[in-house]
């Protein structure tokens, strides 16, 4: 067992002792589950099921439990969300968690107790992703837990995703251009990919593959890319939800 996995085994083993029975599973999810980890660069998104709601002393003894200097993670970060049962199991576009934990070397430490869904879009689209592609660390299957969403759901909520990366000052470029990649290979394909996976499909089809091509050497590097090329590139991506959207009858606003 590599070293990723058994810190993997750990945080499921560590929410077992502190949930008991009111656990339902662990889930992994992000790059790990879509095949493109990378200790260097990737965090690890983990998702908890819980049967009911937890009360903030639980939330933030589990926060406690689960953080860097408590269990060290050897990626860039854990970020840990724990939802009710109740919550997977519907198709809500709410945030919806019990707590959001990010915690890790190069992650600064969050915590939050209360949904914040300014940024509900992550949260849709990694219950989406874990549906499809999670890899169960405790409980039964994902598709078991969670519910799926409608595609123009999916659709409002990855146009949500490419608006935050254009208007969010603190992006890197990169990863605007590669999250437009998995949003443009979703509109076309119905897949799920990590961002390097859809950046390697996106190249062999964009009107500018140099662009990806600089995105993806920027994720070992400090390379910047041009601002007006990757605001024209997320510009098409949008088009084309909109496009998709509208030919199912409800284009995402």
């Amino acid at each position: 067992m590599n070293e990723t996995a058994a810190y993997l085994g750990h945080v499921a083993s560590r929410l077992q002792d502190l949930l008991g029975e009111e656990l339902v599973g662990v889930y992994a999810g992000g790059s790990f589950a879509l095949g493109g980890y990378d200790p260097r660069r990737s965090d690890l998104d983990v998702a908890a099921v819980c049967r009911g709601p937890r009360s903030v002393e639980s939330k933030v003894e589990i926060g406690g439990a689960l953080r860097h200097e408590s269990l060290p993670c050897p990626a860039r970060g854990l970020e840990l969300v724990v939802y009710t049962e109740a919550v997977v199991r519907e198709q809500t576009l709410a945030a919806g968690y019990e707590l959001d934990l990010n915690s890790g070397r190069a992650m600064p430490f969050r915590l939050s107790v209360a949904p914040d869904d300014a940024a509900r879009h992550w949260y849709v689209i990694d219950r989406a992703i874990i549906r499809e592609r999670g890899l169960t660390l405790e409980g039964p299957p994902a598709r078991e837990v969670f519910a799926p969403f409608e595609r123009e759901t999916l659709l409002t909520m990855l146009s949500e995703s490419v608006a935050w990366h254009t208007a969010n000052a603190d992006a890197r470029l990169d990863d605007t251009v590669l999250n437009g990649c998995r949003a443009w290979r979703y509109v076309e394909e119905r897949v799920w990919s990590s961002k390097v996976e859809a950046g390697s499909w996106a190249r062999q089809r964009a009107g500018d593959p140099e662009l990806i091509s600089e995105a993806l050497a920027a994720r070992l590097g400090n390379e910047r890319l041009d601002a007006e090329r990757v605001a024209a590139f997320t510009r098409r991506v949008q088009r084309r939800l909109k496009d998709a959207g509208a030919r199912m009858g409800r284009a995402p606003s």
